[in-house]
């Protein structure tokens, strides 16, 4: 298990990572990123959604199956790897704290994986899950209306704070991926806090690009502008501030200055590149 020292340098090394990808390999990675995220969100609806009896007599443990279901799509961005928005709000900041990355290159970083999410994400929504008609009876159908119908009926400041319960736990699930150093320990650790922010019902901006545009596809007569302005927006703000106000900045500032130079950092990386 690596210690938060030793976690704050391999986070430090992704992020120089991530800051050398061309425009392309980022977006290909986001759009990667954004269809995993959405299998996680069709497999939920699948599993919660087709067990019509356990919503009525159990929600509680109707909302565990979903929120159970979907943390397969983080599992496959870390394991196989790909670009998430929600992700690289934390991973910048101890860089950016110890002035070892610009505040610009996060900010260029985010707005392209922001876009190739959306992408990734209305992918699968449209061409994998509407066009198949997956969920298009009942008693899937319901609950992909039930899904969007909640995330778009709430306050902009409830949904803000739901985005900062949601990215909080999302990034400390990729900090805690970051800790382990075998795959079935990574599973776990990503597992517990992903499967407790669904569960929970908080607002995860990424997700919610697959969720809601489904019902629109579907035919829930939610607006583009409803999702947008009512959801997409105030989730994604309190994304931001969850993963780099209450992740990346105090985990940057207590256990960031471990002695490791820039110039030591891109000499490994070219080092691990050149024996890749």
């Amino acid at each position: 298990m690596n210690t938060p020292n030793e976690g704050i340098k391999i986070i430090n090394e992704i992020a120089l990572n991530k800051e050398g990808y061309t425009v392309k390999k980022t977006l290909i990675l986001a759009f990667l990123a954004g269809a995993y995220v959405a299998f996680g969100g069709l497999l939920a609806i699948t599993i919660s959604g087709g067990s019509p009896e356990i919503i009525a007599r159990n929600p509680g443990f109707a909302k565990f199956l979903f929120g159970a279901a979907f943390p397969l799509g983080l599992i496959l961005v870390v394991l196989v790897g790909a670009e998430l928005f929600t992700g690289n709000n934390a991973y910048f900041i101890p860089n950016i704290l110890s002035k070892k990355q610009r505040v610009i290159t996060m900010f260029k970083n985010w707005g392209l994986v922001y876009l190739g999410n959306f992408i990734g994400a209305l992918f699968i929504a449209y061409v994998i899950t509407h066009l198949t008609h997956l969920v298009s009876k009942e008693p899937y159908l319901d609950m992909v209306y039930s899904i969007a119908r909640g995330k778009t009926s709430h306050s902009f400041l409830v949904t803000f704070i739901k985005g900062i319960g949601a990215n909080w736990l999302v990034c400390l699930a990729l900090w805690q991926g970051i800790a382990a150093e075998n795959s079935s320990g990574k599973i776990i650790a990503i597992w517990l806090p992903v499967m407790a922010f669904v569960t929970l019902g908080f607002e995860h901006s990424i997700a919610n690009m697959y969720f809601i545009p489904l019902s629109i596809f579907e035919g829930s007569g939610i607006t583009w502008s409803t999702f947008i302005f009512k959801n997409l927006i105030p989730a994604t703000l309190g994304n931001i501030v969850g993963g780099a106000l209450f992740v990346g900045l105090p985990y940057g500032y207590l256990f960031g200055k471990t002695g490791t130079t820039p110039q030591k950092i891109k000499s490994k990386l070219r080092q691990l590149s050149r024996n890749a």
